[in-house]
């Protein structure tokens, strides 16, 4: 059963009404948000789906099949955001997402 984000409705309402040709995901994990996002925004020519996790990114790989050519997969930290982007000729994307977890400390 694929995972659901949480705050799936709320984080896609952000982008409402918002044209969307390059999208920055900084925390990509299995890809249900990038799936959701990319169903509600045809127009999204790249997403950037970044993760540091390569099983993480291996299950968005099989979960995001039906977008070819419009993801590109980074294994790398969304710290180096600015330098991932630079290196693929991007100074500028029309969205970005991050999420994380906190754990409080014991």
């Amino acid at each position: 059963m694929p995972h659901v984000p949480v705050m799936l409705k709320e984080s896609l309402e952000i982008f409402e009404g918002r044209n969307l040709s390059l999208f920055f995901d900084g925390t990509l994990g299995a890809g249900g948000f990038a799936k959701a996002l990319l169903k509600a925004h045809p127009e999204i020519k790249t997403y950037y789906g970044c993760d540091q996790d390569e099983e993480a990114l291996g299950i968005a790989k099989e979960h995001l099949k039906e977008f070819e050519g419009k993801v590109e997969f980074v294994h790398a930290n969304f710290r180096n955001v600015r330098e991932l982007l630079e290196e693929r000729g991007v100074s500028q994307v029309d969205g970005f997402f991050l999420t994380w977890e906190c754990h409080p400390c014991n």
